[in-house]
């Protein structure tokens, strides 16, 4: 086949509709490898768009390629656990094995191995993803084997499929986690109450998003609700992209149909009748699985025209995949994507649940939050009120990870005390603990009476353990990486704000840091928090300004003076120089007018 065939194949699929743009670009990439510029240009031509707005969100997303990455690409997951656990040296073993330099091509264009943000295997790592499926457990020997199967060209069909298996790892089951649903019983209740009374039993319950932000379920649907306009949209935010978050990964893989029937029962509220579900691209690997328990639920009428009978109760669901991007975590980013443009927040006001997915009225929730709905509907809205405390109702899944026996997925009623958590999971001689994410809370020892919950320590589900061994100022460094690697450029206080971090945080690792470097630090934090477009910037400098608080020896030793100290070394710039000469004497070094 042609590629101009092939092309027009992808585009007629996905009806030559712009705002299908990403899922056109990943369907081309899935064909060809990457996208050549014949074909940014076709799709250009074909969808009457400027090549450039084509070209522009194929560079924004980091799953999207513009040149070969080989027939393997293969992406070990950076995030502070699997640091950890010795990812660094794996990567590098695997590197020498297949003779690839990290982040490059090989020369015969075989594989390329370098590194993703976090992959969701926080809770059995080292992890990575070859080819979009992830592969946990990492350790030499499987680098070993890995090496061989690539060397000899195995496709991933013919690989060992003990190396895919992803565990669920749930270690405690709470409310949700011990539900088993029969599809469409949670339906028939608020079909039985009618929409207006479906919708004040949420508004009883006190639901909170649980995806981070903490704001109140029946309001935002209320909101939608009422809001102009007759075409309303749902949307379930599966892009979980915080380093050490993976709940949302187990919902999807054992109990999609809860997530499914919540965004159904959002629909039923607000009058939607179109719903996407955004699936983070680390999560590839559940699509056929996703897309089955969609074809089930349709087969049985719970999707798709008259409801369980009901007129008018018309909503079905359409998955759309994320192409590795943590910004999109962000609704009006996510929003952004899935109408076929780079993942850049949007200035609010108007806001999603006025003026949304194609300006309509759209509701964005968390996966867990959807699925908490299905219990509100079988329990009664002040059953689920009742548990918990009264500004944090129901229960929490928390991601477990880092140094602790049993790592997992763990439930609690909102309220419990880090110290019980710590207890359960197994971790002793604990320092600190990251709750949230990189744009979360650390939390050192002495606060561990303090309790999950919005009025205290709020978290979309991240909970990474460090014990007493660990250098919590390589922790708040590699987050500091993470958050410069991940902005999305659109705001200069963003864009140059986490480059100036990564920089100084940089410099202290090598040994270069002044007393006025912490100080700097501490300004391009106001500086993040009070000009920054979105979220994501205001969050960026959070983990350094925790330890500098609660950790400052392990900053204050790797400062050289209480001056100021460039960050440029001019004599190490002549590294390379001296190498392609072979030059390494006195002459070849510059020498400081100190030592002069």
């Amino acid at each position: 086949m042609s590629l101009v065939e092939t092309l027009e194949g992808i585009l007629a699929r996905h009806r030559r509709d712009p705002s299908r743009l990403l899922q056109i670009l990943l369907a081309i990439q899935d064909q060809l490898g990457y996208l050549p510029p014949p074909a940014i240009t076709f799709v250009a031509e074909r969808l009457q768009l400027p090549r450039a707005r084509v070209e522009g969100v194929a560079g924004f997303y980091s799953f999207l390629h513009l040149e070969p990455v080989g027939e393997y690409r293969v992406l070990f997951s950076d995030n502070a656990t699997d640091r950890l656990l010795g990812n660094q040296e794996l990567l590098e073993t695997m590197c020498q094995k297949l003779w690839v330099e990290p982040g490059k091509v090989s020369e015969d264009g075989l594989v390329s191995v370098t590194t993703t943000s976090c992959t969701g295997m926080g809770d059995q790592g080292p992890a990575l993803l070859v080819n979009g499926m992830p592969v946990t457990m990492m350790n030499h020997q499987r680098v070993n084997e890995i090496c061989e199967l690539i060397r000899h060209r195995k496709p991933l069909s013919q690989w060992p499929s003990e190396f895919f298996r992803v565990q669920d790892n749930i270690c405690r089951r709470d409310w949700l986690l011990n539900s088993e649903l029969i599809p469409g019983a949670a339906l028939k209740v608020a079909v039985e109450k009618g929409s207006a009374g479906w919708l004040a039993e949420v508004q009883k319950s006190n639901l909170r998003g649980r995806g981070g932000a903490g704001f109140t379920t029946g309001v935002k649907w209320e909101a939608c609700r009422n809001a102009p306009g007759r075409e309303r949209v749902v949307v379930c935010n599966a892009d979980e992209g915080e380093p050490g978050t993976f709940k949302d990964r187990v919902l999807l893989t054992s109990y999609a149909d809860h997530v499914f029937e919540g965004m159904t029962l959002a629909a039923y509220a607000v009058g939607a009748h179109q719903g996407f579900l955004y699936l983070r691209g680390e999560y590839r690997y559940l699509l056929d699985h996703l897309l089955s328990v969609l074809a089930r639920r349709r087969e049985s009428g719970l999707l798709g025209s008259a409801i369980l009978g009901q007129t008018g109760f018309d909503f079905d669901i359409e998955i759309h995949l994320g192409a590795g991007a943590y910004v999109c975590g962000e609704e009006t980013a996510l929003i952004e994507s899935l109408e076929g443009k780079r993942g850049t927040p949007r200035i609010r006001p108007p806001f999603p649940v006025t003026k949304g997915y194609l300006g309509r009225p759209t509701v964005v929730n968390n996966v867990e939050t959807l699925a908490k709905t299905v219990l509100v509907a079988l329990e009664g809205g002040e059953t689920f009120a009742a548990e918990g405390t009264s500004q944090s109702t129901g229960t929490k899944l928390l991601s477990i990870s880092g140094d602790c026996a049993y790592p997992g997925v763990y439930e609690y009623p909102f309220g419990v005390e880090i110290r019980r958590i710590l207890d359960d999971c197994g971790a002793t001689d604990v320092q600190a603990v990251q709750v949230g994410g990189a744009s979360g809370t650390c939390i050192s020892s002495y606060e561990f009476h303090r309790s999950i919950a919005y009025e205290d320590v709020p978290t979309a589900g991240a909970f990474m353990i460090f014990d007493s061994s660990r250098d919590m100022f390589e922790v708040a460094r590699n987050f500091i990486h993470f958050f410069a690697h991940e902005s999305c450029g659109f705001c200069t206080p963003c864009r140059v704000g986490t480059s100036l971090l990564k920089n100084f945080m940089d410099k202290l690792a090598v040994g270069r840091g002044a007393k006025y470097d912490l100080v700097d630090i501490e300004w391009v934090n106001r500086l993040l928090k009070g000009a920054s477009h979105c979220g994501l910037g205001a969050a960026a400098a959070n983990p350094v300004i925790d330890t500098l608080v609660k950790f400052r020896p392990a900053y204050e030793r790797r400062l050289q003076t209480l001056d100021f100290e460039p960050a440029f070394d001019l004599d190490q710039a002549l590294a390379e120089a001296r190498q392609m000469t072979g030059r390494d004497d006195a002459g070849a070094h510059l020498t400081s007018l100190e030592e002069e």
